[in-house]
């Protein structure tokens, strides 16, 4: 926002706080528990920018202390083995596995640094809400939030204007709804 006193008129309400209910991502994910094992199968479908959908076989241990997920894609012919999400510092975390990919006979591993803070010159928080409808049946949102933090500054016997305020921004935005469908044996 420019400067109040040379004139100009500041931005609209509507310029600086943006709210976006419309998610780019819904996920349908069935999950059944044996044995000390969540066997599940997710459908998930990608609406902003491109239209795509996957399908997702996941295997993992109930117990607490798991360190370990296994997926596999049938549509790309991937199998991953992921770590759990190790936790570096309070807001950090590193997450590291293989691949094998069937199409490409190819063998990898990657990792990944990750955290609910940051963002691209601008603070970002990102999270998941659950809600739990009933026992078996939960729905999670995964939602953003972009900010800049209003600022008021000034000076006297400069160039500068005595008196500056920039309101600061808000660009929120519900990224992602999960319907979570599970059943325990």
């Amino acid at each position: 926002m420019e400067s109040v006193s040379n004139g100009e008129e500041p931005n609209s309400w509507e310029d600086l706080c943006s709210v976006n209910l419309i998610p780019s991502e819904l996920f349908l994910k069935f999950r059944k528990e044996v044995e000390g094992f969540r066997m599940g199968v997710n459908l998930e479908f990608y609406n902003v920018p491109i239209n795509d959908y996957q399908v997702k076989l996941v295997l993992k241990p109930l117990s607490p202390d798991r360190r370990w997920k296994f997926i596999y894609e049938p549509i790309h012919h991937d199998v991953r083995l992921l770590s759990k999400k190790i936790p570096v510092t309070k807001f950090l975390n590193l997450q590291v596995g293989i691949a094998h990919n069937f199409q490409l006979n190819a063998i990898g591993w990657k990792w990944k640094l990750t955290s609910c803070l940051g963002g691209d010159g601008i603070s970002r928080i990102r999270n998941k809400t659950s809600l739990g409808l009933f026992p078996g049946m939960d729905l999670r949102f995964g939602w953003r939030a972009d900010y800049v933090l209003p600022e008021v500054t000034g000076a006297l016997g400069t160039s500068e204007p005595l008196f500056n305020m920039n309101s600061g921004r808000l660009q929120a935005s519900l990224d992602r709804v999960e319907a979570i469908i599970t059943h325990a044996s």
